[in-house]
């Protein structure tokens, strides 16, 4: 009889020991975070990422000349791919295109800064406020389906062919971008953390500071990222109908340069010229910043 109590005791011992076992690798587990897989090498970086833009670029290449041997177009409407490219390394060569590069993104880098300030606090107060969230709220949605250069008239009369007009149109176009993702991004936080600033005792801007604010990063993030895209479509848009050249000159100055010189070449080495800066934008700035604001969380994987 002892023999059999004490076997009993011995296997609840084992299993509460297992158990415990089991438990305590658990939270080991937790403490050491999530298990990353290893990271792709280099050739598979550029079979996954960089071939596949490559041979696409390649294809529509290929496309080209063949619509401009089959003479679809006139040579002046539809140069060729080498014309292209040696207007495009002129360009390059003899200076234009650093500065347009350069008098546009610092324009667009101002306007930017601006837009984030002022769609940010505009979206703080739509979101503590209902009366202004439901007063507000359905102009600044349709300010954001609004095309840019709509804008551009007015904000040549009421400024003039200057830099003012140009950061007029930025803000408009950016500012309802930015305040509309932080209010959805500020929606998708759960009521529980703000209940649980409050019994905490922290303040209205000290909730929005420590619990909101973060909880809501990676809908900011996206608002951010929109902005920033909204941004330089109407800085481009800006630029291509304010031209005067006390503004200097900028890829939508250049781009209108093209068109009044009916010269085709220039015009789709300027269109070049903005689509590298807005891709190397967002590959450089925004996808790395959105990867790790989303891995911190636990939301995707390297």
């Amino acid at each position: 009889m002892v023999t059999e109590l004490q076997r009993r005791e011995r296997t609840l011992l084992g299993a509460a020991e297992e158990k415990e076992r089991a438990v305590v690798a658990g939270l080991d587990a937790l403490d050491a975070g999530p298990q990353l897989p290893p990271r792709p090498g280099p050739w598979r970086v550029f079979v996954r990422s960089v071939l596949p833009p490559l041979v696409f670029l390649a294809g529509l290449v290929g496309v080209w000349q063949l619509a401009f041997l089959a003479e679809i177009k006139p040579s002046y409407a539809l140069p060729s791919p080498a014309h292209v490219w040696e207007t495009f390394s002129a360009t390059v060569a003899d200076g234009r295109a650093a500065e347009a590069i350069w008098t546009s993104l610092s324009r667009g880098g101002v306007g930017f800064a601006m837009s984030l300030v002022i769609g940010t606090l505009l979206g703080l107060a739509m979101w503590w406020s209902r009366w202004l969230r439901a007063a507000v709220g359905p102009i600044v949605s349709g300010l954001q389906s609004l095309p840019s250069v709509a804008w551009v008239p007015a904000a040549i009369i009421w400024f003039g062919l200057s830099n003012a007009a140009i950061y007029a149109v930025v803000l408009l176009g950016a500012v309802p971008s930015i305040a509309n993702g932080l209010l959805s991004g500020m929606k998708q936080v759960p009521p529980l953390f703000d209940r649980v600033g409050r019994v905490l005792g922290l303040s209205t801007l000290a909730r929005t500071r420590y619990v909101l604010l973060p909880a809501a990063l990676p809908g900011y993030l996206g608002g951010l990222r929109q902005g920033w895209a909204f941004a330089w479509r109407s800085l481009m848009a800006a630029e291509l109908i304010t031209y005067s050249p006390a503004l200097g000159q900028g890829l939508g100055q250049l781009l209108n340069l093209g068109r009044e010189l009916t010269q085709m070449s220039l015009v789709i080495s300027s269109i070049t010229l903005i689509l590298v800066v807005g891709i190397a934008i967002e590959l450089l700035l925004f996808a790395p910043l959105e990867r790790r604001v989303l891995n911190r969380r636990g939301l995707t994987m390297r």
